[in-house]
């Protein structure tokens, strides 16, 4: 059965993107009758067509979604439960969730606590997952509650609940955003102090003042690199973004003078068990009330403009649509 959903069509160098009705696709053992998605930063490039994201044409966007199972031969998701998809090729090489139903694998689900709307899984979504695996991987490198800890691009989806989440365990942090107008908004997550992110985008030293207990950086090249050289002897930097860009021209210097620890943080196919582990986190740890105020909602009317308005900067927090 056709349902709504956003289309990005490539024909020849003649891109188009637009709302319509699509079938749907075939591959997958579950349904899902979708109530919301989530506009993050791959989305927005997909839907802008500013980067060689979709890989198959055409596409329907959209990485993250959330609502209730329709129709099910995997008897780990039973008609009427309801279900959080993400990662695993959708908005890239399958139809993703930028529409009115979506057809997955299984294992591309995990379920929707009890205690979490499907608007409240897609305010954290793909971004929020990422946030916690980051955080996750902070704890398991050692980084210990009160220490100081930096998360750059900070106004960003992974960014805004990096801050939430980290500031919720204990630790004092740092937020490096170039939005000084927005310092009141990460204070408001937990931050303790705000930086501009000029202090860390040009090249630096190999070695510079030991600072940072742990860094969560969504941003990559000269920020991280910058970000390595100044975390302390023994500490651990979760790198899971490249908006800056995907070089990264630093040293080996702190990994083999400072016994600094450098752990790349993938949400896309992460496996089962873990990404388990951290919703469930999410659905305990993330205060709520943090959450709702770094959210804005939308339709799916609205999701290519406020595409471009995110890639442009002109968007902050998580943004939700509103698809069922």
């Amino acid at each position: 059965m056709a349902h709504d959903a956003l289309l990005l069509e490539m024909e020849g160098e003649r891109f188009h993107a637009s709302i319509g009705k699509v079938e749907l696709a075939e591959r997958g053992n579950v349904v899902v009758d979708l109530a919301y998605s989530s506009l993050n930063y791959k989305d927005a490039l997909a839907i802008a067509n500013r980067g060689p994201v979709v890989r198959a044409w055409p596409m329907v966007p959209g990485i993250d979604g959330a609502g209730i199972v329709s129709e099910s031969s995997d008897p780990r998701y039973r008609v009427g439960e309801r279900a959080i998809a993400t990662g695993w090729g959708l908005g890239e090489l399958h139809f993703g969730c930028l529409a009115g139903r979506v057809r997955v694998e299984a294992d591309w689900l995990v379920p929707l606590a009890d205690s979490m709307t499907a608007r409240d899984a897609m305010a954290i979504g793909t971004a929020g997952l990422t946030a916690m695996l980051c955080a996750m991987a902070l704890e398991d490198g050692g980084a210990e509650p009160g220490a100081e800890v930096l998360v750059t691009g900070a106004t960003g989806g992974v960014g805004s609940i990096a801050v939430s989440i980290l500031a919720g365990l204990g630790y004092r942090v740092v937020a490096s955003s170039g939005r000084p107008e927005h310092a009141e908004y990460l204070q408001r997550l937990g931050a303790t102090e705000v930086v501009d992110r000029a202090t860390l985008t040009q090249p630096g030293k190999p070695l510079q003042r030991e600072r940072w207990a742990g860094v969560v950086d969504t941003v990559g090249s000269h920020t991280l690199a910058n970000a390595i050289a100044q975390t302390r002897y023994g500490g651990v930097v979760a790198a899971c973004g490249l908006a800056q860009g995907m070089d990264l021209a630093g040293s080996v210097a702190p990994f083999i003078l400072r016994g600094v620890r450098l752990q790349g943080v993938d949400s896309v196919r992460c496996p089962y068990a873990t990404r388990v582990a951290a919703w469930e986190r999410l659905a305990k740890q993330l205060d709520r009330t943090k959450l709702a105020s770094m959210v804005t909602e939308i339709g799916l009317e609205d999701v290519v403009a406020a595409a471009s308005d995110l890639l442009d900067g002109r968007r902050f927090g998580r943004t939700v649509v509103k698809v069922g």
